[in-house]
Protein backbone atom coordinates (compact mmCIF):
# COMPACT_ATOMS: atom_id res chain seq x y z
CA UNK A 1 0.00 0.00 0.00
CA UNK A 2 1.55 3.34 -0.68
CA UNK A 3 1.90 6.00 1.44
CA UNK A 4 -0.90 8.32 0.55
CA UNK A 5 -3.18 5.97 -1.41
CA UNK A 6 -6.74 7.50 -1.76
CA UNK A 7 -5.44 10.91 0.10
CA UNK A 8 -6.87 14.03 -1.98
CA UNK A 9 -4.33 17.12 -1.92
CA UNK A 10 -5.30 20.14 -2.83
CA UNK A 11 -1.56 22.49 -3.98
CA UNK A 12 -2.04 25.68 -4.92
CA UNK A 13 -0.02 27.30 -7.44
CA UNK A 14 1.05 23.62 -9.16
CA UNK A 15 1.22 24.10 -12.62
CA UNK A 16 4.49 24.18 -12.32
CA UNK A 17 7.57 25.14 -10.36
CA UNK A 18 7.55 23.67 -6.39
CA UNK A 19 4.05 23.32 -6.42
CA UNK A 20 4.19 20.77 -9.79
CA UNK A 21 7.29 18.70 -7.81
CA UNK A 22 4.73 18.20 -4.34
CA UNK A 23 1.54 16.85 -6.82
CA UNK A 24 3.64 14.79 -9.11
CA UNK A 25 5.27 13.02 -5.99
CA UNK A 26 1.67 12.97 -3.94
CA UNK A 27 0.65 10.94 -7.17
CA UNK A 28 4.26 8.82 -7.50
CA UNK A 29 2.78 7.50 -3.76
CA UNK A 30 -0.81 6.74 -4.36
CA UNK A 31 -2.19 10.54 -3.50
CA UNK A 32 -4.90 12.35 -5.99
CA UNK A 33 -3.42 15.49 -6.23
CA UNK A 34 -5.70 18.68 -7.12
CA UNK A 35 -3.68 20.75 -9.48
CA UNK A 36 -4.98 24.86 -8.20
CA UNK A 37 -3.34 27.02 -10.30
CA UNK A 38 -4.04 30.56 -11.34
CA UNK A 39 -3.62 29.23 -15.21
CA UNK A 40 -6.48 26.78 -15.68
CA UNK A 41 -5.13 25.94 -19.23
CA UNK A 42 -1.80 25.38 -17.24
CA UNK A 43 -2.84 23.35 -14.06
CA UNK A 44 -4.98 21.01 -16.82
CA UNK A 45 -1.89 20.46 -18.75
CA UNK A 46 -0.12 19.43 -15.38
CA UNK A 47 -3.23 16.90 -14.32
CA UNK A 48 -2.88 15.18 -17.64
CA UNK A 49 0.82 15.24 -17.09
CA UNK A 50 -0.08 13.28 -13.85
CA UNK A 51 -2.35 10.90 -14.93
CA UNK A 52 -0.79 9.62 -18.49
CA UNK A 53 1.30 8.07 -15.37
CA UNK A 54 -0.09 4.84 -14.90
CA UNK A 55 -3.06 4.20 -12.65
CA UNK A 56 -2.24 8.07 -11.52
CA UNK A 57 -5.06 10.14 -10.72
CA UNK A 58 -5.03 14.41 -10.80
CA UNK A 59 -8.09 17.36 -10.98
CA UNK A 60 -7.38 20.69 -11.86
CA UNK A 61 -8.94 23.96 -10.77
CA UNK A 62 -8.56 27.37 -11.64
CA UNK A 63 -7.72 28.88 -8.39
CA UNK A 64 -7.24 32.62 -7.61
CA UNK A 65 -5.82 32.48 -4.30
CA UNK A 66 -6.80 35.82 -3.44
CA UNK A 67 -10.11 35.72 -4.46
CA UNK A 68 -12.05 33.83 -2.13
CA UNK A 69 -15.43 33.12 -4.36
CA UNK A 70 -12.22 31.20 -6.25
CA UNK A 71 -11.47 29.53 -3.60
CA UNK A 72 -14.57 28.12 -2.09
CA UNK A 73 -15.50 27.13 -5.55
CA UNK A 74 -11.95 24.82 -6.25
CA UNK A 75 -12.47 23.28 -2.60
CA UNK A 76 -16.16 23.01 -3.24
CA UNK A 77 -15.47 21.35 -6.70
CA UNK A 78 -13.04 19.19 -5.25
CA UNK A 79 -15.59 17.97 -2.53
CA UNK A 80 -18.37 17.19 -5.08
CA UNK A 81 -15.42 15.30 -7.04
CA UNK A 82 -13.88 13.15 -4.54
CA UNK A 83 -15.91 13.79 -0.71
CA UNK A 84 -13.57 15.07 1.38
CA UNK A 85 -10.32 17.10 1.15
CA UNK A 86 -6.95 15.31 3.31
CA UNK A 87 -3.96 17.83 2.64
CA UNK A 88 -3.70 21.26 1.95
CA UNK A 89 -0.36 22.51 0.48
CA UNK A 90 -0.51 25.97 0.37
CA UNK A 91 2.21 26.59 -1.70
CA UNK A 92 1.43 29.78 -4.51
CA UNK A 93 3.82 32.79 -4.00
CA UNK A 94 5.04 35.23 -6.32
CA UNK A 95 8.18 37.73 -5.27
CA UNK A 96 8.88 41.56 -5.87
CA UNK A 97 11.96 43.17 -4.65
CA UNK A 98 12.53 46.79 -4.10
CA UNK A 99 14.61 48.65 -1.26
CA UNK A 100 12.62 49.18 1.26
CA UNK A 101 12.52 53.10 0.74
CA UNK A 102 10.70 53.15 -2.34
CA UNK A 103 8.67 50.10 -2.45
CA UNK A 104 4.91 50.62 -3.72
CA UNK A 105 2.07 50.55 -1.48
CA UNK A 106 0.65 48.14 -4.49
CA UNK A 107 3.39 45.51 -4.71
CA UNK A 108 3.35 45.66 -0.88
CA UNK A 109 -0.40 44.22 -0.70
CA UNK A 110 0.72 42.11 -3.68
CA UNK A 111 3.02 40.35 -2.13
CA UNK A 112 0.88 40.39 1.50
CA UNK A 113 -2.61 39.20 -0.52
CA UNK A 114 -0.72 36.28 -2.48
CA UNK A 115 0.94 34.50 0.44
CA UNK A 116 -1.06 35.40 3.47
CA UNK A 117 -4.22 36.00 2.27
CA UNK A 118 -4.21 33.04 -0.01
CA UNK A 119 -2.89 30.78 3.19
CA UNK A 120 -5.45 32.40 5.36
CA UNK A 121 -8.57 32.03 2.16
CA UNK A 122 -7.45 28.42 1.21
CA UNK A 123 -7.03 26.91 5.50
CA UNK A 124 -10.36 28.28 6.12
CA UNK A 125 -12.45 26.96 3.06
CA UNK A 126 -10.86 23.84 3.50
CA UNK A 127 -11.00 23.23 7.30
CA UNK A 128 -14.54 22.54 7.50
CA UNK A 129 -14.23 19.60 5.47
CA UNK A 130 -11.79 17.99 7.65
CA UNK A 131 -12.81 18.87 10.27
CA UNK A 132 -16.23 16.85 9.42
CA UNK A 133 -14.11 13.66 8.51
CA UNK A 134 -11.47 14.36 11.65
CA UNK A 135 -8.58 14.75 9.54
CA UNK A 136 -5.98 16.87 7.90
CA UNK A 137 -2.56 17.81 7.09
CA UNK A 138 -1.96 21.64 6.13
CA UNK A 139 1.45 22.60 4.91
CA UNK A 140 2.63 26.03 4.26
CA UNK A 141 5.60 26.68 1.84
CA UNK A 142 7.00 29.11 3.76
CA UNK A 143 10.81 30.16 3.21
CA UNK A 144 14.37 30.47 4.84
CA UNK A 145 12.84 34.41 5.02
CA UNK A 146 10.38 33.08 7.54
CA UNK A 147 13.31 32.93 9.85
CA UNK A 148 15.53 35.28 8.66
CA UNK A 149 15.70 38.58 6.20
CA UNK A 150 17.79 39.74 2.95
CA UNK A 151 17.54 43.27 1.43
CA UNK A 152 14.90 44.27 -0.86
CA UNK A 153 12.47 41.98 0.55
CA UNK A 154 10.47 43.02 3.10
CA UNK A 155 7.21 42.21 1.63
CA UNK A 156 8.18 38.80 1.10
CA UNK A 157 9.94 38.65 4.32
CA UNK A 158 7.19 39.81 6.16
CA UNK A 159 4.68 37.67 4.71
CA UNK A 160 6.65 34.46 5.23
CA UNK A 161 7.22 35.48 8.44
CA UNK A 162 3.38 35.96 9.04
CA UNK A 163 3.01 32.19 7.95
CA UNK A 164 4.37 31.00 11.11
CA UNK A 165 2.26 32.29 13.04
CA UNK A 166 -1.22 31.16 11.39
CA UNK A 167 0.54 28.46 11.09
CA UNK A 168 1.09 27.94 14.93
CA UNK A 169 -2.45 29.14 15.40
CA UNK A 170 -3.91 26.38 13.10
CA UNK A 171 -1.81 23.82 15.20
CA UNK A 172 -3.70 25.12 17.96
CA UNK A 173 -6.92 25.22 16.77
CA UNK A 174 -7.22 22.22 14.71
CA UNK A 175 -5.59 19.39 17.34
CA UNK A 176 -8.78 18.50 18.57
CA UNK A 177 -9.54 17.70 15.08
CA UNK A 178 -6.90 15.92 13.69
CA UNK A 179 -5.76 18.24 11.91
CA UNK A 180 -2.13 19.54 11.92
CA UNK A 181 -0.15 22.33 10.58
CA UNK A 182 3.33 23.04 9.47
CA UNK A 183 5.51 25.59 7.36
CA UNK A 184 8.53 24.13 4.74
CA UNK A 185 11.18 26.57 4.77
CA UNK A 186 13.44 26.45 1.33
CA UNK A 187 16.15 27.99 0.47
CA UNK A 188 16.89 29.19 -3.21
CA UNK A 189 15.30 26.84 -5.52
CA UNK A 190 16.20 27.31 -8.92
CA UNK A 191 12.71 27.90 -10.38
CA UNK A 192 11.46 30.68 -12.96
CA UNK A 193 10.97 33.18 -9.65
CA UNK A 194 14.43 32.73 -8.70
CA UNK A 195 15.63 32.94 -12.07
CA UNK A 196 13.69 36.27 -12.40
CA UNK A 197 15.15 37.57 -9.08
CA UNK A 198 18.93 37.21 -10.49
CA UNK A 199 18.89 40.26 -12.81
CA UNK A 200 16.58 42.19 -10.82
CA UNK A 201 19.00 42.12 -7.45
CA UNK A 202 22.09 42.35 -9.93
CA UNK A 203 20.48 45.97 -10.94
CA UNK A 204 19.48 47.04 -7.47
CA UNK A 205 22.78 45.85 -5.69
CA UNK A 206 25.20 47.12 -8.53
CA UNK A 207 26.65 43.72 -9.28
CA UNK A 208 26.82 41.04 -11.45
CA UNK A 209 24.79 38.68 -11.94
CA UNK A 210 26.85 35.38 -10.73
CA UNK A 211 27.99 37.83 -8.11
CA UNK A 212 24.10 37.26 -7.14
CA UNK A 213 23.92 33.81 -7.24
CA UNK A 214 27.50 33.30 -5.10
CA UNK A 215 27.44 36.14 -2.92
CA UNK A 216 23.55 36.82 -2.39
CA UNK A 217 21.57 33.53 -2.78
CA UNK A 218 24.61 30.72 -1.74
CA UNK A 219 26.54 33.03 0.19
CA UNK A 220 25.71 30.93 3.55
CA UNK A 221 25.16 27.74 2.66
CA UNK A 222 27.60 24.86 3.45
CA UNK A 223 28.14 24.19 0.25
CA UNK A 224 27.27 26.96 -2.49
CA UNK A 225 24.41 24.47 -3.65
CA UNK A 226 20.64 25.69 -4.43
CA UNK A 227 18.32 23.45 -2.95
CA UNK A 228 16.05 21.62 -5.36
CA UNK A 229 12.00 21.32 -6.04
CA UNK A 230 12.82 17.62 -4.94
CA UNK A 231 14.42 18.35 -1.60
CA UNK A 232 11.31 20.82 -1.10
CA UNK A 233 8.83 17.99 -2.00
CA UNK A 234 10.45 15.35 0.09
CA UNK A 235 9.96 17.60 3.19
CA UNK A 236 6.21 18.20 2.24
CA UNK A 237 5.21 14.72 1.67
CA UNK A 238 6.85 14.21 5.38
CA UNK A 239 4.61 16.26 7.40
CA UNK A 240 1.95 15.04 5.13
CA UNK A 241 2.59 11.75 5.84
CA UNK A 242 2.98 12.29 10.23
CA UNK A 243 0.50 9.50 11.27
CA UNK A 244 0.33 11.89 14.95
CA UNK A 245 0.18 15.54 16.13
CA UNK A 246 3.72 15.08 17.24
CA UNK A 247 5.23 17.24 14.15
CA UNK A 248 2.18 20.13 14.26
CA UNK A 249 3.26 23.32 14.40
CA UNK A 250 6.64 22.54 13.69
CA UNK A 251 8.49 24.52 10.74
CA UNK A 252 11.25 22.92 8.83
CA UNK A 253 14.15 24.75 7.16
CA UNK A 254 15.79 22.68 3.39
CA UNK A 255 18.62 25.29 2.64
CA UNK A 256 21.68 23.10 2.85
CA UNK A 257 22.56 24.60 5.84
CA UNK A 258 21.73 28.33 5.13
CA UNK A 259 19.98 29.12 8.17
CA UNK A 260 20.10 26.64 11.24
CA UNK A 261 17.83 26.10 13.78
Amino acid sequence: MARFDGRVAIVTGSASGIGKEIAMRFAEEGGIPVIADLHLEAAEATATEIKSQQGAKAFAVGMNVTDEAQVEKGVADTVAKYGKIDILVSNAGIQIVHPLVDFPLKDWKQLLAIHLDGAFLTTKACLKHMYAKNYGRVIYTGSVHSHEASKLKAGYVTAKHGLLGLCRVLAKEGAEHNVTANVICPGFVRTPLVDKQIPEQAAELHISEDEVVRNVMLKDTVDGEFTTTDDVAEAVLFFAGASTNVYTGQSLVVSHGWFMQ
